[in-house]
């Protein structure tokens, strides 16, 4: 017992420690959505031929994304559900500039029930430096 009270910061700082590492796997992302690095990206978009939406705004959309994205606003995508209906059971990737939008999109899209949706990490950002290629509109 008198361990426990000479070392109660060390033993604090250790179980803070384990806690911190063992977060990331405890959360999936908003939602239970699983967050996908870019090459785990590129390989969902390449086999399972997945739609990718980009929540972007217009600006930043128009200044670059991902090749065949489907750009719909964040302020948006609640109503424009009705057109993506259609891919309800196929998979989806969702896409911002840093990944904070994509989280709330992919929480709307599981809401009205979509099976398969994914939450690009790090956004746009994280796709342009691993240097994929982006179409500029």
């Amino acid at each position: 017992m008198e361990f426990i009270k000479d070392n109660a910061l060390l033993i604090g700082l250790a179980f803070g420690s384990g806690i911190m590492l063992l977060l990331p796997s405890f959360g999936k992302g908003a939602g239970g959505v699983p967050n996908l690095g870019t090459t785990e990206a590129v390989t969902l978009i390449n086999r399972s031929h997945a739609l990718v939406i980009d929540v972007r705004d217009d600006a930043e959309f128009a200044n670059g994304h991902i090749v065949d994205a489907k750009h719909i606003p964040l302020d948006q995508l609640a109503n424009r559900l009705n057109e993506l209906v259609k891919y309800k059971d196929k998979p989806v990737l969702v896409n911002c500039q840093r990944g904070a939008r994509s989280a709330k999109a992919c929480d709307i899209l599981r809401k009205a029930e979509f099976k398969q949706v994914h939450n690009l990490q790090g956004g746009l950002n994280a796709w342009v430096e691993a240097k994929l290629p982006i179409v500029k509109a």
